[in-house]
């Protein structure tokens, strides 16, 4: 199951972890967030204890939508070593976000 993320875990979750990170921004009225949502979810089971997979709410964590300049939702961003090394905009078929997410395995 991926992990809710907030502003206060952001650091430790995400720019502290040893591991690749996938993290969903995404918003509850967000149409195209709910289509993404399911796909996330397998992510997190299939990359289960080689990457750690988080969602953001942004409505509830502004802070860190805003300094990371997130203004389109969906968007996931892929974490290694603390830095962004990938970015998705918009819903993207599950294979995708896979494929970028291994690459950093």
């Amino acid at each position: 199951m991926a992990l809710e993320i907030t502003d206060s875990s952001f650091k430790e979750t995400v720019l502290n972890s040893d591991k690749p990170v996938l993290v969903d921004f995404w918003a509850v009225w967000c149409g195209p967030c709910r289509m993404l949502g399911p796909i996330i979810e397998e992510i997190a089971h299939d990359f289960e204890g080689k990457a750690v997979i988080g969602k953001v709410d942004v409505d509830n964590n502004q802070q860190v939508s805003v300094d990371y300049g997130i203004r389109n939702i969906p968007t996931v961003l892929i974490f290694k070593n603390g830095e962004v090394v990938d970015k998705i905009v918009g819903v993207a078929p599950k294979e995708v976000i896979a494929e970028k997410l291994s690459a950093q395995l």
